[in-house]
């Protein structure tokens, strides 16, 4: 009803819904419609008559007590709703009518003056509140309200003809025109009464129509059988898309041209535009169109008024808003936050979302035969949205705490169907719906051998912890649901013997475990063991889960080895087997990678030759099971033995292949695999052969940090273990020139792994000469401020490499790369103080640079390193300290011959 009132009837105001209905032959046919329905329901529906509305029905009337025949009005006494009220009350000059029954008595004794009373009472009609068991009586109005919806959703060439034609009586030069002009854009008019071209005709197409208004630009206009579009632009070949869109011309103008408005409303009665009734489309001879395909055009239709209102605001659907006084109410402050909606049909979403409407404001007063509904009506994902854009879910969450213990599991089963998106999971948060579900976990302690009673309270928790699940997507839902005491009562049902319990506990588990508070809870609350035991179950589902909180909770090496512990590796080797099931098979080599970091696990693995079955899964899988499983097979090249393993089964071929990828985690773990293989020399000419240098030369463009540092990485044992690495080097065209520019990232470890691929580079003299060319020496002089101690590792060690060409050490002195390089020695890393050394030594080459040095403190600190265990150590540190002591006495024996 709201639908056609809204859109096909016309009020006597701008405003569509409100004021008096006009006097036309359109609002004729529409009274006339809903009188037919209203006098036939009784006989047609007589349980749903009998129903007793809230608030009654109330309109001022023309019937008076005489109107009343004497047997109806005794009968009428009798006739009273629960609380005494009577069903039929007449109050002149009121009207209250409390149910469909006594609408239809009245109705048939109004004779002559029946439309006059469905006037009165659509113009008159106040908002009331919810009422019981309405289903069923809202869809039979909704179905009155669709029937009539379709007889109006076509416009016609007659119906667009004879209003153009009306419209342009009213054009002129005169002080009272309505119009400048109007015009269609073609004067060829075919058989059937169109003027668009035959193939927008198939689009529904009609006519085109340019209407300059007294006081606003000229309006280009398509007139279809959906409605009368204003188009964005003036080009009439353009599919009807962005459109604004209208059922009448007369209403697209009045919201255009505040001229044409107000003429039309100052115009007496008489005067004033008549529509003309749509005529049936059997009469002009045109086939009728089934119900399905005119509610595929009018969704169609909105999802294009959609696109057109998404540059302008959000949209905001609403109920039928003359039915309120059967109990659909919008809540305080929706009206006004409607936006901007334009007159047009229903869409077929739209009517969905009004029946998830009604079935939520069911909810405060038949909760349970609405519950239900309500779980089967809210997988569509709009209908989710609705709810929660309506204010739906602050009141399932209210109930979430109910003395009804089946309402209650059903609040909450409803909170894990519809918190599938972050507003609505923030809600559940915002409204304490977090701490309220926990509660509900709160069951029995021993879930074997349970009572009936004691069922219903772990059916209860099922039910929470399925909410949590649907909320634990959340970060701050994963706090809060720590901070409730969440933790430990998930872990209680974790011991539960039934499956359907398991999957929403292990699942919300496994969410919540990114987050380290969670990681370190499950350790400590004896989780790991009960995670392992469910590993070995049957069902996919909770395998898939399991597997995945181990893959997360294994970061930490204690995890990691209580993993093995438990025996839980060997389950996860055995989960390869189920190959089909990629869900299960990316979460089981998950966990393999990460339980593999430690190598006592690395070991373990291998008496169950998960490396061979790891290295068959290189090819034909989805990435999110590539990434994992080449996370493994590097972690298990970090074993020697291992690496010939890969070589046997023919890893290093896919392995390779891998590089040309584009998923970047990937590309960080093939880069880290196949540097880990390129530390044996046999592997090595498998991957020179394959071009694999050159594809991890190239990843250093990629614009990711974490692959760039990757790939450096795997460069220098590359670099290190090739036949000819020079000659290597240089047949990359722009490689060295790549490599120096990096040395410009921000990203400290690009930089140390550039430098450590640096290290490696320059032991080759002709390209290090290339290096010095393209200005390494300025650009690593530059760092040398650094207190990352992995960095200065690796860039002292460059440095001192590239102290080996021409004048480079007297280049980084001058380019204050000493006094930095001498702190570098009060580093707690040894590792450091090795790579400095070095660095030291060759810088002392430089007289300039002793200075620098012995000016820094730079010997105390090396005669100290002298007594290292370490001989290369000891030999660097000793000729620095040489080094400055020959220019020293050099020094000296010049001033005594002075």
């Amino acid at each position: 009803m709201g639908i056609t009132l809204s859109r096909a009837a016309q009020w006597t105001t701008a405003s569509s819904n409100i004021g008096k209905l006009e006097f036309t032959p359109m609002n004729e046919l529409l009274l006339k419609e809903i009188l037919s329905f209203v006098e036939e329901f009784s006989s047609q529906h007589p349980q749903q008559a009998e129903h007793v509305f809230k608030e009654p029905l109330q309109w001022t009337t023309t019937l008076v007590a005489s109107d009343f025949k004497t047997d109806y009005d005794i009968r009428l006494s009798q006739e009273k709703d629960s609380e005494g009220h009577p069903l039929l009350l007449l109050s002149p000059p009121n009207v209250y009518v409390r149910s469909f029954s006594q609408l239809c008595k009245l109705v048939h004794l109004t004779n002559d003056k029946k439309l006059e009373e469905v006037r009165a009472c659509l113009e008159e009609e106040e908002e009331h509140k919810d009422t019981d068991d309405k289903v069923k009586l809202f869809l039979l109005l909704q179905n009155l309200d669709k029937q009539l919806l379709i007889k109006q959703v076509e416009l016609n060439p007659a119906a667009v003809k004879n209003e153009v034609e009306m419209l342009k009586r009213s054009c002129g030069n005169g002080e009272s025109r309505l119009l400048k002009s109007i015009q269609y854009t073609s004067d060829y008019e075919f058989s059937n009464g169109c003027r668009a071209p035959p193939w927008r005709q198939v689009h529904g197409e009609i006519c085109y129509l340019v209407i300059e208004p007294c006081d606003s630009e000229t309006l280009y206009i398509t007139c279809s059988t959906a409605g009368v579009f204003l188009n964005r632009v003036s080009n009439y070949s353009s599919f009807i898309q962005n459109y604004l869109d209208y059922f009448y011309l007369v209403s697209l103008l009045k919201s255009k041209s505040p001229q044409f408005d107000c003429a039309v409303q100052e115009l007496p009665s008489t005067q004033k535009i008549q529509h003309v009734e749509s005529v049936d489309a059997e009469e002009q001879g045109q086939p009728q169109r089934s119900y399905e395909q005119q509610e595929k055009n009018v969704h169609e239709k909105a999802r294009q008024q959609h696109t057109a209102n998404k540059a302008g605001g959000k949209m905001k659907y609403e109920p039928c808003p003359r039915w309120k006084d059967l109990g659909l109410k919008c809540p305080p402050g929706y009206e006004e936050n409607r936006g901007g909606l334009e007159e047009r049909p229903c869409s077929f979403s739209e009517c969905l979302f009004n029946v998830s409407l009604s079935l939520f404001l069911l909810l405060c007063v038949s909760p349970f035969h609405s519950f239900i509904l309500f779980l089967k009506i809210s997988s569509s994902v709009q209908i989710r949205r609705a709810i929660v854009e309506m204010g739906g879910l602050q009141s399932i969450v209210k109930i979430v705490d109910s003395e009804e213990e089946e309402l209650m599991a059903l609040a909450a089963e409803t909170i894990a169907i519809v918190a599938r998106f972050p507003k609505a999971r923030r809600t559940v948060r915002q409204y304490g719906g977090i701490k309220k579900l926990v509660k509900l976990l709160d069951c029995v302690s021993n879930l074997a051998n349970l009572s009936v009673r004691q069922e219903k309270d772990v059916e209860i928790a099922r039910c929470g912890t399925l909410a949590l699940w649907s909320c634990s997507k959340s970060t701050r839902n994963k706090d809060a649901i720590r901070k409730a005491g969440g933790i430990p009562l998930l872990g209680r049902l974790l011991k539960s013997p039934h499956e359907s319990m398991l999957i929403p506990v292990v699942g919300t588990l496994q969410e919540c475990a990114s987050e380290e508070s969670y990681r370190i809870a499950i350790q400590t609350e004896g989780m790991i063991k009960d995670l392992v035991k469910i590993l070995g179950s049957d069902n996919d589902e909770l395998q898939m889960h399991c597997a995945s909180a181990i893959f997360k909770c294994a970061e930490d090496k204690q995890t990691r080895d209580l993993v093995r512990e438990y025996k839980g590796l060997q389950l996860l080797v055995s989960l390869l087997s189920k190959a089909d099931n990629k869900h299960l098979l990316a979460a089981a080599t998950g966990a393999i990678w990460k339980c593999s970091i430690s190598m006592e696990n690395v070991a373990k693995f291998g008496e169950y030759n998960a490396l061979e079955v790891l290295v068959n899964l290189l090819t034909d899988q989805p990435e999110e099971v590539l990434v994992n499983v080449v996370g493994a097979v590097g972690e298990f090249a970090q074993i020697p033995e291992n690496k010939a393993t890969i070589r046997r089964c023919g890893g290093i071929k896919p392995l390779v292949n891998l590089l040309t990828g584009t998923n970047q985690a990937l590309l960080v773990n093939v880069t880290k695999a196949v540097g880990a293989c390129a530390t044996d020399m046999d592997n090595m000419v498998i991957i020179d052969q394959l071009d694999g240098v050159r594809l991890v030369w190239s990843l250093l463009k990629n614009p990711s940090a974490d692959v760039q540092s990757s790939a450096a990485w795997a460069l220098c044992p590359c670099i290190n273990n090739a036949k000819d690495a020079g000659e290597m080097v240089r047949s990359l065209v722009g490689g060295l020139e790549l490599i120096v520019n990096l040395l410009k990232s921000t990203n400290n470890e690009v930089l140390a792994s550039i430098c450590a691929t640096i290290a490696k580079i320059a032991k080759d003299k002709e390209n290090l000469a290339v290096l010095t060319d393209h200005g390494v020496v300025p650009l690593l002089a530059k760092l040398t401020n650094t207190t990352d101690d992995r960095l200065r590792r690796h860039l002292a060690e460059a440095i001192g490499h590239c102290c080996m060409w021409g004048s480079n050490k007297a280049l980084f002195g001058e380019a204050g790369a000493v006094a930095p390089l001498v702190c570098y020695l009060k580093s707690k890393d040894s590792s450091v103080h090795q790579s400095t050394a070095m660095a030291l030594y060759q810088l002392s080459k430089d007289p300039n640079n002793c200075i620098t040095m012995h000016e820094k403190g730079v010997v105390k600190p090396l005669i100290h390193i002298m007594g290292s265990d370490e001989e290369m150590l000891q030999e660097a540190a000793a000729g620095c300290v040489r080094n400055i002591r020959l220019l020293a006495l050099a020094n000296r024996k010049v001033q005594l011959f002075y």
